[in-house]
């Protein structure tokens, strides 16, 4: 595939971040975007123009901004895994795939999300502390050198 096919079919070619920010914060508003993305960019005096400056210096925060815009805001279906493996303006969208209407999003539907994912982040703690075949307590098979 050319690069004038591949950024075709991403709907961020063109979309500076600015204006990418102006779009989902007159959507859904600062408050939104915090509960859904927990970055505090958008809860301690958030602007625009902060979150510009913040979004361009920290990769990983501008990559989780740039996923929210392509799968709740253009409310796109989820990305292949080969896709999703790839940065959100390198992703190429499937020709038969167009942007549809913004999800509607409120503070209650965030606070289960981030429930949800507490939930299965302390799942993969424990399944993790299970397969490593360690106790919990470190000291538990040693035993006491000390004389009497």
């Amino acid at each position: 595939m050319s690069n004038e096919i591949n950024y075709k079919n991403n709907p961020l070619h063109g979309v500076s971040l600015k204006s990418l920010l102006i779009e989902i914060v007159d959507q859904y508003d600062f408050e939104i975007l915090f509960a859904y993305l927990n970055i505090n960019c958008f809860k301690t005096n958030p602007s625009i123009d902060s979150s510009v400056k913040f979004l361009k210096k920290t990769d990983w925060a501008r990559e989780k901004v740039e996923v929210f815009y392509l799968y709740e805001f253009k409310n796109l279906p989820r990305a292949s895994s080969e896709q999703f493996s790839l940065p959100p303006r390198e992703r190429i969208i499937p020709e038969d795939q167009a942007p549809g209407d913004p999800k509607e999003l409120s503070l209650e539907d965030a606070e289960r999300l981030r429930e949800k994912r507490a939930n299965k982040s302390a799942a993969r703690e424990q399944w993790a502390g299970q397969r490593s075949g360690k106790n919990i307590d470190p000291w538990a098979n040693r035993k006491n050198k000390s004389k009497r």
